[in-house]
């Protein structure tokens, strides 16, 4: 095989003020220099943390999580070895390890990743890990500084007294979700794809009663969602929007900033109550998914693969997710859309993320020169620079056959089944990105496609135009997206109360939707989630956003 050979300096300042200026920010010297050629010699090593279940494709013979193609070119390149000490079977597990290694009973990395915000807190509180304000400023590239400006609210779970304990893991902003539509459906019964709640209601209504199959049977509805836990999944077979259609910014399951600049929780908006009142209808009328309060999101976006549904909310990547719905219903097509509008014209909104996770830092690591070369070196994947234009590892994640640089691997040549994942072969899950709509948006203008990213479009848009073109729809539509503005340690009463909250949450927009309860049961709720520890967790969230501020 072919082997590839400024919101910070805010941060920062705002942490000095909180700190008192002062200079215990974790500077440190590293213990092993680089030589002549620009690598650390002797070989540096730093020990991270992984998932066991992130998927890192088939290793060759001889080859494990520690001796692999990527790990070998980080030395081959860097003098730098990337050496796995602690793992975790799934999240659980792997906060289990954490956790451990808190007590004394693992050992914990240089470098590792925590997914919660609770633990991030624990892990300052116990003094284990470093804060890193000097090092970012003296160590991290310009170019990544650049990126992490864009988005300083990542750094707010990680300061503390002024002082920053860690960085988001690879901050972008992730594609948002779109409507996704059985075309042929909306062809044969004449219909045009849905733009506001009341057209909505009318294409799930003919999806379920018009015989949208044709084939004689009562078996098909209009929409599929998900409804095991609140409702807002926030990647796929997700309800949110229709919430949105109604209370705008404050849809289920986050916190944004009222018109007072005052953080509400949106579950607890009049506007919501307004969809529950509608979905109530179209649960009983049989048009929406019948079993979704007992169903994940991927089952649940199952119903459309197999046939029976025609409308689900989702990422553009869950279009070839979907794909088999063609051997299911070999007339079927597929297409995605903007998803409804508000009855104002405004746009629904939906949830953003910006990152999955935060890495921190071992108190006693030294060599935080080593680790920022390192990150910007993974990174020219996703700038298109250096020993990395067109991925990490010819005949791995990319080939180029040819002059053609091609990325499925069943086109390489020869062809490879189950490929060995550079890009999850990193301390991230990962590879890192800096924008997943944007090259879509720029090959859909014509453009000669120059970077990685780009190409893989273009490739996309041959491949699988309809996922290509919802990547598309996502690109123009990502002010939609909306962060969740609170994102810190759970507040003292929501250790206590949110569990409790939440299934209360969970229950009284399930049982509406089903038809137990009445509508007004809403209003009830809401009374009974502010008097019992809402109001108090509201107002603990927003003494931390002031903070944070």
């Amino acid at each position: 095989m072919k082997k590839a050979v400024k919101a910070i300096s805010l941060v920062l300042t705002v942490a000095a003020v909180l700190a008192g200026c002062g200079k215990d920010g974790g500077g440190t010297e590293t213990v092993s220099t680089k030589n002549a050629e620009g690598r650390y010699d002797p070989v540096l090593t730093i020990r991270i943390a992984k998932q066991l279940d992130e998927n890192t494709g088939r290793y060759g013979e001889g080859e494990d999580i520690n001796k692999n193609p990527m790990v070998d070119l980080a030395v081959e390149k860097l003098g730098i070895k990337m050496e796995t000490i602690l793992l975790g079977g799934d999240a659980g597990n792997y906060d289990t390890k954490l956790r451990l290694a808190l007590t004394g009973s693992e050992e914990l990395p240089d470098v590792f990743p925590v997914y919660g915000t609770q633990m991030i807190a624990d892990m300052i509180e116990s003094g284990k890990v470093k804060a890193i304000d000097e090092d970012i400023e003296k160590y991290m590239p310009d170019r990544l500084k650049e990126i992490y400006d864009k988005y300083p609210q990542t750094f707010y779970p990680v300061i503390k007294d002024g002082k920053t304990y860690g960085i988001a893991c690879t901050p972008f902003l992730t594609e948002g979700q779109v409507m996704i539509i059985r075309q042929d459906w909306l062809d044969k019964l004449g219909l045009k794809a849905p733009t506001t709640l009341d057209e909505f209601e009318e294409v799930i209504r003919a999806f379920t009663e018009q015989d949208p199959d044709g084939n004689g049977k009562k078996d098909t509805y209009g929409f599929t969602y998900a409804g095991d836990s609140i409702y807002n999944t926030g990647w796929v077979a997700d309800p949110v929007i229709l919430f949105s259609a109604n209370a705008g910014k404050h849809y289920p399951g986050s916190w944004q900033e009222d018109e007072n600049g005052q953080l509400i929780y949106g579950s607890i908006h009049e506007g919501n109550k307004k969809t529950l009142e509608r979905m109530a209808q179209w649960h009983a009328n049989g048009w929406i998914f019948q079993e979704a309060a007992a169903t994940g999101a991927w089952d649940a976006m199952m119903q459309f693969t197999e046939g029976k549904a025609g409308i689900f909310i989702g990422r553009p990547w869950a279009i070839g997710s979907v794909r088999d719905v063609e051997t299911v219903c070999p007339e079927a097509v597929i297409k995605a859309y903007p998803n409804i509008l508000q009855d104002s014209g405004e746009p629904a909104y939906q949830g953003a993320q910006i990152n999955d996770g935060w890495l921190m830092f071992n108190k006693d690591f030294n060599n935080m020169e080593a680790f920022f070369t390192y990150y910007d070196w993974i990174y020219d994947a996703a700038f298109g620079t250096g020993d990395f234009k067109y991925g990490y590892l010819e005949g791995y994640d990319y080939d180029i056959v040819g002059d053609t640089v091609v990325y499925d691997s069943k086109l390489f040549d020869p062809p490879v089944t189950d490929p060995f994942m550079p890009g999850k072969s990193t301390v991230l899950k990962n590879t890192p990105s800096i924008d997943t709509m944007q090259p879509y948006m720029d090959v859909s203008t014509g453009i000669t496609p120059e970077t990685s990213a780009q190409i893989k479009a273009a490739a996309d848009f041959k491949a699988s135009p309809d996922m290509a073109g919802g990547y598309v729809v996502a690109g123009e539509h990502k002010d939609e997206l909306l962060p969740n503005l609170f994102n810190g340690e759970p507040t003292a009463t929501m250790k206590k109360k949110w569990e409790q909250l939440q299934t209360m949450e969970k229950q009284i927009y399930t049982n509406i939707i089903y038809g137990k309860e009445p509508i007004d049961a809403f209003d009830k709720f809401v009374e009974e989630w502010k008097s019992q520890g809402g109001d108090q967790i509201t107002q603990e969230v927003n003494e931390w956003y002031q903070s944070v501020k």
